[in-house]
Order: C-alpha cells, then sequence, then structure tokens
C-alpha cells in the first residue's frame, strides 16, 4: 500500500514547477490531490492528467493566491472536491528581483500578499478541516537563510515570514496531531529558473554540490514531510538547497 493512500491534498501553485512536481508525487504515493493555478490552464489540465494517470482524482481550482477570498476560498473548494483534507502544501509564489529603491508598492503588495498572507490565510481555512495527523507545509527558499547578493530584500523578507509562521503553526496545532513544516529550495531547474539560463553558472556556484536542483528533489522532501515516517517532525525547516546555506 502506498504511503499516502486514502489521503487528500491541496498543492498551491500546483500547475508546473516545484508544485507541478510535488502535486505528481503526492500522486504517486497514493493522494487523491488538487492543485490551484492563476493562468496557465492548458498546464493545469496537463498536472490533473498525470495525476489521474495514477489512478487517483485530480482537481484543478483557478485562484489567484493574491486575492484573499481565493486563498482561503481554494481551501474549501478542494475539501469539498476531494471530500476533507488531510494534506496542505503552500507552494504558490511570487518573486520581484531588484534594487531596494526600484520596488513599487504594488510590488510589495503583490508578493507579501502570495507569499505570506496567502499562506496564513489557506493554513487559516486549512485548519478548521484537517483532522488528526493532518500536514501543513509551506514551501521557502533558499534566500529566507542566506541572501548571496543584492537584488532579494523584498522577495527573501516574505520567504523570511513563513519561518514565524511555521513555528506557530506548529505549536497551535500540536495538540491536535497537525505538523507544520516548511522546506527551502535552492536553485531548482524551473522554467522560471532554468539551470542554463542567463544567471545560472552563479547560482549554482553558491552551492556546495555546484549545481541545480530538481523540482522531483524538493517533492521528495515534501512527500517525506506529509507522510507518516515524519509524524514526529513539526516546526522544522529542512533545505534542498545543494548546500547554499553551509
Amino acid at each position: 500500500m502506498s504511503s499516502l493512500s486514502g489521503k487528500t491534498a491541496l498543492v498551491t501553485g500546483g500547475s508546473r514547477g516545484i508544485g507541478a512536481a510535488i502535486a505528481l508525487r503526492l500522486a504517486q504515493e497514493g493522494a487523491d490531490v488538487a492543485i490551484t493555478y492563476v493562468r496557465g490552464e492548458d498546464a493545469a489540465r496537463e498536472v490533473v492528467a498525470k495525476i489521474e494517470a495514477t489512478g487517483r482524482r485530480g482537481f484543478a481550482i483557478r485562484a489567484d493566491a493574491a486575492d484573499a477570498g481565493d486563498a482561503a476560498g481554494a481551501v474549501e473548494r478542494a475539501a469539498d472536491d476531494l471530500g476533507g483534507l488531510d494534506i496542505l502544501v503552500n507552494n504558490a509564489g511570487a518573486g520581484v528581483i531588484g534594487p531596494l529603491e526600484s520596488l513599487s508598492l504594488a510590488d510589495v503588495d503583490r508578493v507579501l500578499a502570495v507569499n505570506v498572507r496567502a499562506a496564513f490565510l489557506a493554513s487559516q481555512a486549512a485548519a478548521a478541516r484537517l483532522p488528526r495527523g493532518g500536514r501543513i507545509v509551506s514551501i521557502g527558499s533558499c534566500m529566507a537563510k542566506l541572501v548571496p547578493g543584492p537584488g532579494g530584500t523584498l522577495y527573501a523578507t516574505s520567504k523570511a515570514a513563513l519561518i514565524g509562521l511555521t513555528k506557530a503553526l506548529a505549536r497551535e496545532l500540536g495538540e491536535r496531531g497537525v505538523t507544520a513544516n516548511l522546506v527551502h529550495p535552492g536553485p531548482i531547474d524551473t522554467d522560471m529558473n532554468p539551470a542554463d539560463g542567463p544567471y545560472a553558472a552563479g547560482q549554482a556556484a553558491d552551492t556546495a554540490l555546484g549545481r541545480y536542483g530538481s523540482a522531483a528533489e524538493v517533492a521528495s522532501m515534501v512527500a517525506y514531510l506529509v507522510g507518516d515516517e515524519a509524524a514526529y517532525v513539526t516546526g522544522a525547516e529542512l533545505s534542498v538547497d545543494g548546500g547554499h546555506a553551509a
């Protein structure tokens, strides 16, 4: 029997990149999985098709994490579609990189809304639905631990906020047997940050292993954290960063 057999999961921002890899891995482990997306309906449908190819149920929910109603509403919709909710993965994210003086108020509002407020609201909504043994995993960033150069002030701020959120959730939900953990990916080969992109060499050099990671490697850590073997792991930060913060 697969480790997540009979479980249900929501992966926000699950139509591409790390989110898509997590959604597929959870389905391969036996979970029924809902994903959210903002744009790229075709990509979302492809992920759902891959989920269903594993023999599990898949759903795609259009929801903008920058919208407070959508952030919480997606959890309610997923729980209704799936017949319950055991796992929430706060993966949806926005990144604006640039000199401090170039960042607009609109940039600040959107990044904090997507990366911080949405994770808070989704976790709040999920807390009302998760049973004993439920799991919340948020996707942070290696830049919450170590910022290697200028330009990352806003993004690093938003991802560092998830540290406090995760530790507080662990304390608040622990008595119910619900765990909350945070995964910090390093440079990961995705469409948004390809391993052959113009800035890839420098990012790879910032790691101890000298290479990019894969979305599947991040998904493996998430699969561990939401499984039975991680029942005693909560309030933790786990890095999948090739030694970026070493």
